[in-house]
């Protein structure tokens, strides 16, 4: 009977390697099904203990078997790796958590699995409990991730459960690379199911006892729990977010964070940066009044926040996206804190306008341009301050004339959007005090905030308009889809692993800059995400904003503003006002939609 046994293992082994070719070839597909009814399905309630294993490996290696019947064969075989979950074999326990990853995604599995899923999370918790293995949380977030809208009732129970089980695992030791693996998982689990709840920000509030330690944990000891620390600051990322207020308790985490980033984590500031902005965004004031004890004395929020800017603009290290990414930190300041910092504008120029003479001659303009952005920030929070700024160091005509250059070259909508309010600021300053510089090249600054506000205008149109046609698209392709029943006896296998593969290396091109190292991508390429930037400015529309403004200069200097206008060329003056007429609809439209 053991040879037997022995033998019977072997055959699965043998057919589980061969999955792929079995699967890709419509010849031997069909009769796979039979197999598995005939051939695995017994052995899952089998004396001998591996095979029972063995049959939840070969769930694993033949999950998108075609089920041909009424989807009995289906769920006769999610029960049967349901009850293996809780088999006395911790081993088959674990091979049956990670079967149940790939039986989740196949079509009509859903409707078996919803009625026991908080079973299923118990018994996943209790596994975890028993080894930190890293597979077996990855299924957990697999769970996560397909059940997402169910997931919310459990979300709390989950997230302790998960930081209870990240912390027991950090306990196993530096030598205990699956624990270290699976804590890491725990990290990215609770990630998941914190990006599932966004909206219900109170639940952030009710789960920060179990995560601000943890994440405390990880930027405190002297970076210990560096391996660890891309997770930690994405769990920091929604803490600070989604619920209305920052606790005290979080607030820690600020300066741990700056001495993180100088001391032992300076290439992990693009992830520093969303948390930081969160917490100035969030609370002002407390940010302004906030003071913190660090190695270098007692020092004040706002001061560490310029000191991450000013290293990482001189640290020869930086790559130009970093410097970018830390430069926006300033226009956060701007955007949150109008009207109360103004002795902070002067650094604020010394760092960024000594940055744009060492870029004035790159052929790529993107930094140029960030700082562009903060320059548009400065002049909206406060034109006539950040005008004396630019007189002090004699770089007004140059600085505006770079940016009416590089204007021409912002094809992102942030940029666009802080050019334009920084230059229609420009004419809320009567031209009296104006420097001289600027109140001849009013014609060319009104010129371009017309045009840069008219091609947003029209972007805008278009991009709904393509919206539109992508949905109807995807509704084409789903069909086609369906169409679909497998590979020839003669047709080369397409292998979802490699495509996925592929897929991922793809996502890594166009993000992080561990994937541009990895592939060996220019670094310095446009990679810069405004659509993830939020501040006080996304309540400017900057379509009013130069309406408002135009019309109001044109009342207080009637006879400058004609001069203007008679400047400006037909083009320009009809854009103008097509922009008005744009203006006023908007401010209709919203009236209506208020009341």
């Amino acid at each position: 009977a053991s040879k037997n046994h022995t033998e019977k293992e072997g055959a699965l082994l043998a057919f589980g390697s061969l999955s792929e070719i079995l699967l890709g070839k419509k010849k031997y597909a069909t009769e796979l099904e039979g197999l598995m009814v005939t051939s695995v399905f017994p052995d899952f309630n089998s004396p001998v203990a591996f095979l029972r294993c063995r049959s939840c490996w070969m769930v694993q290696r033949f999950s998108t078997v075609k089920w041909t019947d009424d989807g009995t064969n289906l769920r006769t075989l999610i029960q049967l790796v349901l009850q293996r979950l809780s088999d006395p074999a911790l081993p088959v326990q674990i091979e049956a958590s990670k079967a149940l990853r790939y039986l989740i995604e196949v079509d009509g599995a859903e409707a078996t699995l919803l009625p026991v899923l908080p079973q299923i999370l118990n018994e996943y918790f209790r596994i975890m409990n028993e080894i930190g293995n890293d597979e077996v949380v990855a299924a957990l977030q697999v769970i996560i991730d397909q059940f997402g809208d169910q997931i919310e009732p459990h979300a709390v129970a989950l997230v302790t459960q998960l930081s209870s089980a990240f912390s027991k695992y950090c306990q196993a030791g530096d030598d205990d690379d699956d624990a270290a693996m699976a804590a890491a998982q725990c990290l990215e689990c609770i990630a998941t199911v914190l990006k599932g709840i966004c909206e219900r920000p109170e639940l952030y509030t009710t789960m920060g006892p179990q995560l601000i330690p943890l994440v405390l944990q990880i930027l405190g000891n002297d970076g210990d729990y560096i391996e660890y620390l891309e997770y930690a600051l994405d769990i920091l990322t929604f803490l600070t977010y989604f619920p209305d207020t920052i606790s005290p308790q979080l607030w820690e985490a600020f300066p741990l964070i700056y001495v993180a980033f100088d001391q032992w984590a300076f290439d992990y500031l693009n992830l520093m940066v969303p948390p930081l902005e969160n917490f100035i965004g969030k609370s002002p004031q407390q940010f302004l009044a906030g003071k913190a004890v660090t190695p270098e004395g007692t020092v004040s929020y706002i001061d560490l926040i310029f000191s991450i800017v000013a290293k990482t603009v001189a640290e020869e290290r930086s790559s130009e996206n970093e410097v970018r990414k830390a430069l926006s930190l300033y226009m956060t300041i701007l955007h949150c804190c109008r009207g109360m910092v103004d002795n902070y504008l002067p650094a604020m120029n010394d760092i960024f306008l000594a940055k744009l003479g060492q870029q004035v001659n790159s052929d790529v303009p993107l930094t140029r341009i960030t700082i562009f952005q903060v320059i548009g920030s400065a002049l909206h929070y406060n034109p006539q301050l950040q005008l004396v700024e630019l007189e002090k160091r004699g770089v007004t005509q140059q600085v505006f004339t770079q940016w009416m250059q590089d204007a021409e070259k912002m094809e992102r909508w942030l940029p666009r959007k802080l050019t334009v309010l920084g230059l229609t600021s420009v004419l809320l300053v009567p031209t009296s005090v104006l420097p001289a510089a600027v109140s001849t090249s009013i014609p060319q600054l009104v010129s371009a905030a017309v045009t840069i506000a008219n091609r947003m205008e029209e972007d805008a149109d278009k991009e709904e308009n393509e919206e539109e046609n992508a949905i109807e698209e995807e509704v084409e392709e789903a069909d086609d889809d369906d169409l679909f029943e497998g590979f020839g006896e003669d047709e080369d296998v397409t292998s979802e692993a490699d495509e996925a593969y592929m897929e991922a290396l793809t996502k890594l091109k166009s993000g992080s800059d561990v994937g541009r190292f990895l592939i060996g991508d220019d670094w310095d390429q446009e990679d810069d995400d405004d659509e993830m930037y939020t501040s006080p400015i996304d309540d400017v529309n900057q379509l009013l904003y130069f309406n408002d403004t135009m019309k109001s200069a044109f009342q207080r200097e009637p006879e400058f503003y004609q001069q203007v206008q008679g400047a400006l060329s037909s083009d320009i003056v009809n854009s103008c006002q097509k922009l008005f007429v744009a203006a006023d609809a908007a401010r209709e439209k919203s009236s209506q939609a208020t009341s």
